[in-house]
Protein backbone atom coordinates (compact mmCIF):
# COMPACT_ATOMS: atom_id res chain seq x y z
CA UNK A 1 0.00 0.00 0.00
CA UNK A 2 2.85 2.35 0.86
CA UNK A 3 4.32 1.88 -2.63
CA UNK A 4 0.99 2.47 -4.32
CA UNK A 5 0.32 5.64 -2.33
CA UNK A 6 3.71 7.00 -3.33
CA UNK A 7 2.96 6.30 -6.97
CA UNK A 8 -0.47 7.88 -6.84
CA UNK A 9 1.07 11.00 -5.36
CA UNK A 10 2.91 11.61 -8.64
CA UNK A 11 1.33 13.80 -11.32
CA UNK A 12 -1.13 11.77 -13.39
CA UNK A 13 0.46 13.06 -16.57
CA UNK A 14 3.77 11.46 -15.58
CA UNK A 15 2.63 8.07 -14.27
CA UNK A 16 -0.52 5.97 -13.93
CA UNK A 17 -1.01 2.69 -12.07
CA UNK A 18 -3.87 0.26 -11.62
CA UNK A 19 -4.09 -2.85 -9.46
CA UNK A 20 -4.63 -5.97 -11.61
CA UNK A 21 -4.29 -8.69 -8.94
CA UNK A 22 -4.14 -8.59 -5.14
CA UNK A 23 -4.05 -11.85 -3.17
CA UNK A 24 -2.02 -13.44 -0.32
CA UNK A 25 0.96 -14.00 -2.65
CA UNK A 26 1.29 -10.91 -4.85
CA UNK A 27 0.08 -7.46 -5.71
CA UNK A 28 0.24 -6.91 -9.47
CA UNK A 29 0.22 -3.36 -10.84
CA UNK A 30 -0.03 -2.13 -14.40
CA UNK A 31 2.09 1.01 -14.61
CA UNK A 32 2.46 3.52 -17.43
CA UNK A 33 5.28 6.06 -17.43
CA UNK A 34 4.88 9.08 -19.72
CA UNK A 35 7.53 10.04 -22.31
CA UNK A 36 10.59 11.76 -20.80
CA UNK A 37 9.20 11.20 -17.29
CA UNK A 38 11.25 10.13 -14.30
CA UNK A 39 9.97 8.53 -11.10
CA UNK A 40 11.65 9.74 -7.94
CA UNK A 41 13.33 7.37 -5.47
CA UNK A 42 10.74 5.14 -3.76
CA UNK A 43 10.61 1.99 -1.67
CA UNK A 44 9.60 -1.39 -3.15
CA UNK A 45 9.29 -4.92 -1.74
CA UNK A 46 10.89 -7.77 -3.71
CA UNK A 47 9.55 -7.19 -7.22
CA UNK A 48 9.45 -8.63 -10.73
CA UNK A 49 8.92 -6.16 -13.58
CA UNK A 50 7.85 -7.24 -17.07
CA UNK A 51 8.17 -4.58 -19.79
CA UNK A 52 5.53 -4.33 -22.48
CA UNK A 53 5.51 -2.68 -25.92
CA UNK A 54 5.78 -0.11 -27.28
CA UNK A 55 8.80 1.43 -25.62
CA UNK A 56 12.40 2.44 -25.94
CA UNK A 57 15.15 1.53 -23.45
CA UNK A 58 14.24 2.29 -19.84
CA UNK A 59 16.64 2.74 -16.93
CA UNK A 60 16.15 1.56 -13.35
CA UNK A 61 18.65 2.82 -10.78
CA UNK A 62 18.65 0.93 -7.46
CA UNK A 63 19.84 2.80 -4.36
CA UNK A 64 22.98 1.38 -2.78
CA UNK A 65 24.23 -0.25 -5.97
CA UNK A 66 26.69 0.97 -8.54
CA UNK A 67 24.79 -0.26 -11.57
CA UNK A 68 21.81 0.79 -13.65
CA UNK A 69 19.50 -1.79 -15.18
CA UNK A 70 19.07 -1.05 -18.88
CA UNK A 71 15.88 -2.62 -20.26
CA UNK A 72 15.13 -2.58 -23.96
CA UNK A 73 13.37 -5.78 -25.07
CA UNK A 74 9.62 -6.27 -25.04
CA UNK A 75 8.79 -8.99 -22.55
CA UNK A 76 12.08 -8.63 -20.72
CA UNK A 77 11.71 -9.36 -17.00
CA UNK A 78 13.89 -8.04 -14.19
CA UNK A 79 13.95 -8.83 -10.47
CA UNK A 80 14.93 -6.58 -7.59
CA UNK A 81 15.12 -7.41 -3.90
CA UNK A 82 13.43 -5.04 -1.47
CA UNK A 83 15.07 -1.70 -2.24
CA UNK A 84 14.60 1.94 -3.09
CA UNK A 85 14.91 2.74 -6.77
CA UNK A 86 14.06 5.36 -9.35
CA UNK A 87 13.03 4.87 -12.96
CA UNK A 88 13.63 6.93 -16.08
CA UNK A 89 11.81 6.75 -19.44
CA UNK A 90 14.09 8.67 -21.84
CA UNK A 91 12.00 7.89 -24.94
CA UNK A 92 9.18 9.72 -26.70
CA UNK A 93 6.76 6.82 -26.10
CA UNK A 94 4.79 5.78 -23.04
CA UNK A 95 6.43 2.93 -21.15
CA UNK A 96 4.04 0.23 -19.95
CA UNK A 97 5.03 -2.44 -17.49
CA UNK A 98 3.58 -5.10 -15.23
CA UNK A 99 4.93 -4.85 -11.68
CA UNK A 100 4.60 -7.98 -9.53
CA UNK A 101 5.23 -7.18 -5.86
CA UNK A 102 5.97 -10.29 -3.77
CA UNK A 103 4.25 -10.26 -0.39
CA UNK A 104 6.06 -11.25 2.83
CA UNK A 105 5.06 -14.46 4.61
CA UNK A 106 3.11 -15.69 1.58
CA UNK A 107 2.03 -19.36 1.65
CA UNK A 108 4.53 -21.67 -0.01
CA UNK A 109 3.70 -23.11 -3.41
CA UNK A 110 3.25 -26.90 -3.59
CA UNK A 111 6.15 -28.88 -5.08
CA UNK A 112 5.88 -30.07 -8.67
CA UNK A 113 7.18 -33.22 -10.33
CA UNK A 114 6.13 -32.67 -13.96
CA UNK A 115 8.43 -29.73 -14.66
CA UNK A 116 7.76 -28.15 -18.08
CA UNK A 117 11.39 -27.01 -18.32
CA UNK A 118 12.59 -30.62 -18.06
CA UNK A 119 9.81 -32.05 -20.23
CA UNK A 120 9.96 -29.43 -23.02
CA UNK A 121 13.01 -27.21 -22.61
CA UNK A 122 12.80 -25.97 -26.21
CA UNK A 123 9.55 -24.12 -25.54
CA UNK A 124 9.99 -23.28 -21.83
CA UNK A 125 13.03 -21.04 -21.39
CA UNK A 126 14.25 -19.80 -17.99
CA UNK A 127 15.66 -16.26 -18.28
CA UNK A 128 15.74 -15.76 -14.50
CA UNK A 129 15.55 -17.85 -11.32
CA UNK A 130 16.33 -17.16 -7.67
CA UNK A 131 15.15 -18.19 -4.20
CA UNK A 132 11.77 -16.39 -4.61
CA UNK A 133 10.71 -16.94 -8.21
CA UNK A 134 11.38 -18.79 -11.43
CA UNK A 135 10.51 -16.89 -14.60
CA UNK A 136 9.61 -18.85 -17.72
CA UNK A 137 9.36 -17.53 -21.26
CA UNK A 138 6.95 -19.95 -22.88
CA UNK A 139 6.83 -20.07 -26.67
CA UNK A 140 3.92 -21.89 -28.28
CA UNK A 141 4.24 -22.54 -32.00
CA UNK A 142 0.98 -22.78 -33.99
CA UNK A 143 -0.89 -25.99 -33.10
CA UNK A 144 1.83 -27.04 -30.65
CA UNK A 145 0.59 -29.29 -27.84
CA UNK A 146 2.69 -29.37 -24.68
CA UNK A 147 3.17 -32.48 -22.56
CA UNK A 148 1.10 -32.74 -19.38
CA UNK A 149 2.96 -30.60 -16.84
CA UNK A 150 2.63 -28.70 -13.57
CA UNK A 151 3.14 -25.16 -12.34
CA UNK A 152 3.23 -23.88 -8.75
CA UNK A 153 1.19 -20.74 -8.04
CA UNK A 154 2.08 -18.24 -10.75
CA UNK A 155 1.36 -14.99 -12.59
CA UNK A 156 1.04 -15.03 -16.38
CA UNK A 157 1.79 -12.01 -18.59
CA UNK A 158 0.64 -12.53 -22.18
CA UNK A 159 3.02 -10.87 -24.65
CA UNK A 160 1.08 -11.74 -27.81
CA UNK A 161 -2.39 -12.67 -28.89
CA UNK A 162 -3.10 -16.18 -27.74
CA UNK A 163 -5.80 -18.81 -28.18
CA UNK A 164 -5.10 -22.04 -26.35
CA UNK A 165 -6.99 -24.86 -24.75
CA UNK A 166 -5.90 -26.16 -21.36
CA UNK A 167 -6.75 -29.80 -20.65
CA UNK A 168 -6.72 -30.22 -16.86
CA UNK A 169 -5.79 -33.42 -15.07
CA UNK A 170 -9.47 -33.95 -14.09
CA UNK A 171 -10.51 -33.98 -17.77
CA UNK A 172 -11.91 -30.42 -17.82
CA UNK A 173 -11.09 -28.40 -20.96
CA UNK A 174 -10.63 -24.61 -20.64
CA UNK A 175 -10.75 -22.27 -23.64
CA UNK A 176 -8.19 -19.51 -23.10
CA UNK A 177 -8.30 -16.41 -25.37
CA UNK A 178 -5.95 -13.54 -24.49
CA UNK A 179 -4.75 -10.19 -25.83
CA UNK A 180 -1.21 -8.76 -25.63
CA UNK A 181 -0.51 -7.27 -22.22
CA UNK A 182 -3.22 -9.17 -20.31
CA UNK A 183 -2.36 -10.61 -16.90
CA UNK A 184 -3.76 -13.64 -15.05
CA UNK A 185 -3.27 -15.40 -11.74
CA UNK A 186 -3.11 -19.20 -11.63
CA UNK A 187 -3.18 -21.39 -8.56
CA UNK A 188 -1.15 -24.60 -8.72
CA UNK A 189 -2.13 -26.27 -11.97
CA UNK A 190 -1.55 -29.56 -13.77
CA UNK A 191 -2.51 -29.28 -17.41
CA UNK A 192 -1.68 -29.78 -21.08
CA UNK A 193 -1.72 -26.71 -23.31
CA UNK A 194 -2.44 -26.62 -27.03
CA UNK A 195 -2.04 -23.52 -29.20
CA UNK A 196 -5.06 -23.75 -31.51
CA UNK A 197 -4.22 -20.43 -33.18
CA UNK A 198 -2.30 -19.94 -36.43
CA UNK A 199 0.38 -17.67 -34.92
CA UNK A 200 3.20 -18.13 -32.47
CA UNK A 201 2.12 -17.21 -28.92
CA UNK A 202 4.51 -16.02 -26.22
CA UNK A 203 3.91 -15.52 -22.50
CA UNK A 204 5.89 -14.85 -19.35
CA UNK A 205 5.14 -17.06 -16.34
CA UNK A 206 6.31 -15.93 -12.92
CA UNK A 207 6.32 -19.02 -10.74
CA UNK A 208 6.35 -18.47 -6.97
CA UNK A 209 8.45 -20.62 -4.68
Amino acid sequence: MRCLLLLLALPLAAQESTVEIDNPWVKVLRMKLAPRAKLRLQDHPPTVIVFLAPHRPAKIAVAGTAGILQVSDTGEAVYTDAASYEEDNPSDQTLEQIVVELKPNAPKSPPISLDPVKLDAEHHLVPLENARVRILRTILEPHLKSPMHEHPHYVVVYLTELHTTMALSDGKLIDNIRRPGEVAWRDYMKHQTENIGDKQAVEIQIELK
